[in-house]
C-alpha cells in the first residue's frame, strides 16, 4: 500500500486536472443545463446575487455558541421550526375525543414512510394503555389447539417486515356530498404508510391447527370500545400479520402497543389495535362495526357491506391549498397514490380539470398496498388558472373515478370509501383552494 502525503497528493490533483479522462463527455453539457435550471427557479439572476451577498456577509448567532448536548433529547424530535408539522384533529367531527380521528400532514412530508409520530390516530374509545407483561394473545373457536400466547411468545417467534399503507374507511368521508375541507390534511390525511414488522398470523393460525370448516375469524381489541370485526379467513391465511414494531420501534401506544392486527389493503377498522383475542368460526360476526356501520346506504335503503378492500386512489400534495404556487416559472408538482388490490401501475395529471392527461412519473420503491409517490418533471406554470387533478390506476387495471361514478357504486348517503377523483383550483396569485367540478 502506497503512502500519499499533502504534497504527493497535489501534484496528482493537478496532473488530473490537466486531463480529466474520468470525466465523460456529456459530464460538462450536464452541468451546464443544472445550473441553468436552478437559475430559472431563482427567478432573477441580478436578485439572487444580491441576495447571496447580503447573506453571506452575516454570521447567525448560532455559529457563536455551543449547541446541546447529545443527552439533551435522548430520544430525538424534529426541529423546533417544524412545531406546525403535527396531527391535527377536526373539533366538530365527532361528539367526544375519546371516539375522534386526527389527521396526517400529508402536504409536509416527503417519500413514502410517515414517520411514526405522525400516523392519523382513529379510536372509538381513547387509546388504551397496556401492560405488556399482563397482555395476552387468546386463539380459540374451530382450532385443534387453543392457545394463549404472552408477548414473550410472540417476540421469540420468526418475523417479517412489509411496507403497507393503512387507510381509515372515512377517509374523505367529508367530502361526499361537496368539496368542504380546504386543506389536503383533512381531505386525505387519514392515511399513513410504515414499514411493520411482525409475526404472520398463518403462522399462529397453523400452530392452533384450523377446522376443515372454519371460514371466518373474529378480531378483538384489549381497548375500551372491544372494537371487533369479522375476518375472512383465506385473507388472513395469506398476508395478515400480528405487527409488533413500526420502522424499526415498537408499536406506539396511540396505533395499539403492543401488537395489534395489519390487514394489507383493507380499511382500518379491520386492522385492530391492542389485538387481544381471535376466534375462529364458520360465518361472519354481525358485529356494530359491519352491520350498523362501515356500510353504503344506497338510494333503495338496502346497505352495501363488507366492502373492505380500499379502491386505487392519488392526491396531489404539491401544489396544494397548504402549499400554494410561490411564483411563476419551474415549479413541483409531486403527490401520493395507492391501492388496496395490488400495485400503482399509472398515474396521470390533468392541469384543466380532467379534458386532457399527461402521464406523472412514478418514484420508487413502487410497492405492492403501498404508498407510491408520483411526480411531474419540467412542469412551468405562467400564472393562469388551473383545476388540478391525478389519476391513479393500479395493477389490476382499475381506474379512479370522478365523484359522479363513484356515486352510481357507492350511493349519495355513503361516507366511506370516498377515492373520486380531486380537484385543486390554482388562481392566479398562486393560492390552491378545494373544489368540486361537475
Amino acid at each position: 500500500m502506497s503512502c500519499w502525503n499533502g504534497t504527493k497528493t497535489r501534484a496528482y490533483l493537478r496532473s488530473r486536472s490537466k486531463r480529466p479522462d474520468w470525466v465523460r463527455p456529456d459530464f460538462g453539457r450536464r452541468r451546464f443545463l443544472v445550473a441553468g435550471s436552478l437559475a430559472a427557479v431563482a427567478g432573477g439572476a441580478g436578485a439572487s446575487v444580491s441576495r447571496a451577498e447580503e447573506g453571506n456577509s452575516l454570521v447567525p448567532e448560532w455559529t457563536r455558541s455551543l449547541g446541546a448536548g447529545v443527552d439533551a433529547s435522548p430520544y430525538g424530535m424534529p426541529s423546533p421550526y417544524e412545531a406546525d408539522v403535527v396531527r391535527k384533529n377536526v373539533d366538530w367531527l365527532t361528539p367526544t375525543r375519546e371516539s375522534s380521528v386526527n389527521f396526517t400532514p400529508l402536504h409536509a412530508l416527503e417519500g413514502i414512510v410517515t414517520p411514526n409520530g405522525l400516523c392519523f390516530e382513529r379510536h372509538h374509545a381513547g387509546a388504551a394503555v397496556v401492560d405488556p407483561s399482563a397482555h395476552r394473545l387468546l386463539l380459540h373457536g374451530m382450532v385443534d389447539r387453543p392457545m394463549t400466547f404472552t408477548l414473550e411468545d410472540l417476540l421469540r417467534l420468526p418475523r417479517i417486515s412489509r411496507f403497507y399503507f393503512l387507510e381509515c374507511a372515512a377517509n374523505g368521508g367529508m367530502e361526499w356530498r361537496n368539496a368542504q375541507m380546504n386543506a389536503v390534511q383533512f381531505t386525505h390525511g387519514m392515511v399513513h404508510c410504515v414499514q411493520y414488522t411482525g409475526v404472520p398470523l398463518r403462522l399462529l393460525l397453523e400452530h392452533a391447527g384450523i377446522s376443515d370448516k372454519a371460514k371466518w375469524l373474529l378480531v378483538e381489541g384489549g381497548d375500551g370500545a372491544a372494537m371487533t370485526r369479522s375476518l375472512p379467513i383465506d385473507k388472513a391465511l395469506d398476508d395478515c400479520m400480528i405487527a409488533l414494531f413500526m420502522n424499526g420501534e415498537r408499536l406506539r401506544t396511540e396505533q395499539g402497543y403492543p401488537l395489534r392486527l395489519v390487514v394489507p389493503g383493507f380499511e382500518g377498522s379491520m386492522w385492530i389495535k391492542w389485538l387481544r383475542r381471535i376466534e375462529v368460526g364458520e360465518g361472519a360476526w354481525q358485529t356494530r362495526e359491519e352491520t350498523a356501520r362501515y356500510t353504503d346506504l344506497m338510494p333503495d335503503g338496502r346497505a352495501r357491506r363488507f366492502t373492505w378492500e380500499m379502491d386505487c386512489k392519488s392526491v396531489i400534495t404539491t401544489p396544494c391549498p397548504e402549499n400554494p404556487i410561490a411564483r411563476k416559472g419551474t415549479n413541483l408538482l409531486r403527490g401520493l397514490a395507492w391501492s388496496g388490490r395490488g400495485m400503482i401501475a399509472e398515474v396521470h395529471v390533468s392541469f384543466d380539470g380532467g379534458r386532457n392527461w399527461r402521464h406523472a412519473k412514478l418514484e420508487g420503491p413502487v410497492y405492492d398496498k403501498c404508498l407510491t409517490r408520483f411526480f411531474l418533471e419540467d412542469w412551468s406554470w405562467n400564472g393562469e388558472e388551473l383545476y388540478l387533478q391525478s389519476r391513479a390506476v393500479d395493477s389490476t387495471g382499475y381506474v379512479q373515478p370522478q365523484m359522479a361514478a363513484l356515486k352510481k357504486v357507492r350511493g349519495v348517503n355513503s361516507t366511506y370509501h370516498n377515492n373520486a377523483i380531486q380537484t385543486w383550483h390554482v388562481k392566479p396569485s398562486g393560492e390552491v383552494q378545494n373544489v368540486r367540478l361537475g
